[in-house]
């Protein structure tokens, strides 16, 4: 413990602006960095959030030390963390593209909100400690996050006459260590050399051509080709 803070981890009323104050400041420096990006969570969201969480866990003080009362003073402060998992999802998004963003902002928003439980509790050197944590992440850490090339992904379409052609298919996917992101399967017309047709979305380090020739073995493929 820093002892620093000692005068102004009590309940008076100086004691609560620094509190206070310290929450706007934390939220401040978290929030700046999201708007510097153009996140849809700036700087006044997240300086609302830290001080919403902190006015949450001195009114559960407040109850329980000076007024008396038998109350539970965990309890509001568990409810801010479940509730700032609907606010964070507003930040998430899906584009065009199927791609998700937003999930650092929703965690990053999510961090803050517990940052200014930690504040109001009187741990200033955790809520302090917490903030530049998450602007080492949310800074230094994203450029090396940017230097982690993912694996490629793309689609294969098979067309096959079995049903467990496409159990084997995907057991062989399986098998060469490849994440199935995507599956559709539709029917086909009566008539048609193949009676059923699979749109598959692969993400791994196997080559495409070399899965393509893979599944042209397994009986009751008809074709596979690249998307």
């Amino acid at each position: 413990m820093i002892h620093l803070f000692d005068g102004v981890r009590a309940l008076g009323f100086g004691a609560v602006t620094a509190k206070m104050l310290m929450a706007c400041l934390c939220g401040t420096l978290i929030g700046m960095e999201r708007s510097s990006k153009n996140r849809p969570a700036g700087f006044r969201t997240h300086i609302l959030t830290c001080l919403a969480a902190a006015v949450a866990v001195l009114t559960s003080l407040y109850i329980f030390l000076e007024m008396k009362l038998p109350a539970d003073i965990s309890r509001i402060g568990g409810q801010v963390i479940s509730g700032l998992g609907f606010i964070g999802a507003g930040t998430i998004v899906i584009t065009k593209r199927l791609t998700i963003k937003g999930l650092t902002t929703a965690a990053g928003l999510w961090t803050t909100g517990i940052i200014g439980l930690a504040i109001g509790s009187g741990y200033y050197e955790l809520g302090l400690l917490g903030t530049a944590l998450v602007l080492f992440t949310e800074t230094v850490l994203e450029r090396l996050s940017r230097s982690i090339k993912p694996s490629p992904e793309y689609g294969v379409e098979l067309l096959y006459n079995e049903k467990t052609s496409l159990d084997r298919v995907l057991r062989h996917c399986k098998d060469s260590s490849m994440a199935i992101v995507n599956l559709r399967i539709h029917t086909l017309d009566e008539g048609e050399e193949a009676h059923y047709a699979a749109e598959i979305s692969l993400r791994g380090s196997v080559k495409c051509e070399a899965l393509l020739d893979r599944n042209h073995q397994i009986p009751g493929v008809v074709s596979a080709v690249a998307l």
